[in-house]
């Protein structure tokens, strides 16, 4: 009983802080549209502040639509190949490899660790083996060869960066910061390097 406690305490901190989100995200969405006049009001009607927002905001949506193609590919192999390998849950252990894809690293691993001792209780070590190696193959065709080359090395993260920022997100939004971690690092990213006084910066964050 205690252990059920401790579940749905915690399931009820990350549902509070991810209703937390949708509305903010709401909120600003009510607010884009009047964005621009703002802006133009207080800053007047020549200033470039506008032109470097719009950049920033093409640059970040092209890095979320690259990001989650890849993580639906990602979570589709996945859980078609461990459907034909026969690992129970296969649709599950699909959808956290689509999500954790977002956290580059640290997320496959966490990712194949959950039907790697599936796989080893239902049939044997070597089918864990051979979803470990299904997961280390899936995760560098699309990690190493297919989101650089649409998305170009320039948008990657250090691993100390990725660590940081986990740890940092983490600790402002709980389980749905981490998860939100590097898409939230990355709009940092690509708002230093949309600034041209501040793009030093965005290039120590890089790898």
């Amino acid at each position: 009983m205690q252990m059920v406690t401790k579940i749905f305490s915690g399931l009820g901190g990350v549902l509070t802080n991810t209703f937390l989100i949708l509305f903010s995200v709401v909120f600003i969405l009510l607010e884009a549209s009047d964005f621009p006049d703002k802006v133009r009001r207080a800053l007047g009607a020549d200033t470039l502040a506008m032109d470097h927002f719009q950049s920033f905001s093409d640059s970040v949506q092209r890095y979320l639509l690259i990001k989650t193609l890849v993580s639906l590919a990602t979570g589709f192999v996945v859980g078609i190949a461990l459907t034909i390998l026969g690992v129970d849950y296969a649709i599950l252990w699909a959808v956290i490899a689509f999500l954790l894809n977002y956290i580059p690293n640290i997320g496959s691993i966490i990712a194949a660790v959950p039907p790697m001792l599936i796989a080893m209780i239902q049939l044997g070590p070597m089918s864990s083996l051979l979803v470990a190696g299904l997961y280390i193959v899936i995760n560098t065709i699309f990690g190493n060869v297919v989101e650089p080359r649409y998305m170009g090395r320039s948008l990657g993260l250090s691993t100390l960066v990725v660590f940081v920022s986990l740890i940092f997100w983490g600790w402002i939004f709980g389980p749905v910061g981490m998860l939100l971690s590097i898409p939230l690092t990355m709009m940092v990213k690509i708002g230093l390097e949309n600034s041209d006084r501040n793009r030093w910066l965005a290039v120590l964050l890089g790898h």
